[in-house]
């Protein structure tokens, strides 16, 4: 009988694939409502990226709706913590809400 124990490790993939995103535009997004635009350039397993020429999207204080303001970042390094969405910027367009048209029509 052996006394020690083996351990095995098993450890998750990421489901975030942001190796293929690498040296793109991203757009993320955090918790709190704070959106980023960026070029990716470094990642870890625990999802604290590193963006270069890195954008903030200021939000009204009181309604949280996006405004057309910003604000030049730079080189950042956000949190994995606070990232709750993280989409290429290349092939992402805005759409027509369905709901807000049905709605009209009632």
């Amino acid at each position: 009988m052996s006394t020690s124990t083996e351990k095995t490790t098993h450890r998750k993939e990421s489901i975030l694939e942001l190796a293929k995103m690498m040296d793109t535009v991203v757009q993320v997004k955090c918790l709190g409502g704070r959106e980023l635009k960026g070029t990716l350039k470094g990642y870890d397993d625990l999802v604290n990226l590193v963006l270069e020429d890195c954008i903030e999207y200021i939000r009204d204080a009181e309604t949280q709706m996006p405004t057309d303001r910003s604000r030049k970042l730079g080189l950042a390094v956000i949190r994995g913590t606070q990232v709750s969405l993280v989409a290429p910027q290349e092939g992402a367009e805005e759409i027509a809400n369905p709901f807000v048209a049905a709605e009209d029509d009632e």
